[in-house]
């Protein structure tokens, strides 16, 4: 499996772009790129949940601090209060990547 990188989604943006009929550069598409990723991480700075129908949703969750366990010692630890981010997928979404079929093995 080979892995989703910047350059490689603004070059797939700029290609689908073209696919349909629209006119761009590989810099602009670039610049659409980050202006929507930028979007969703203000979103997500003000904690605002960002839904997109036929994607899913993010959302910022506050986790509590809290005891664990260190697995290799069992000693007991502290995990502090975090912030995260948390992304539920559309049906839709589900769907879409269901119907690709599984992944072949890496060799």
């Amino acid at each position: 499996m080979t892995e989703n990188t910047k350059p490689k989604l603004i070059a797939a943006a700029h290609a689908r772009a073209a696919d349909q009929g629209i006119e761009t550069t590989e810099r602009e598409a670039a610049i659409w790129v980050d202006l929507v990723l930028d979007l969703v991480a203000d979103s997500m700075n003000v904690e605002e949940p960002l839904s997109y129908p036929g994607f899913g949703t993010f959302t910022v969750k506050q986790r509590q601090a809290q005891e664990g366990r260190n697995p290799s010692t069992g000693a007991s630890i502290k995990i502090p209060a975090a912030t995260a981010v948390s992304f539920t997928a559309a049906p839709e979404l589900i769907e879409r990547i269901a119907a690709r079929g599984p992944s072949p093995e890496p060799e």
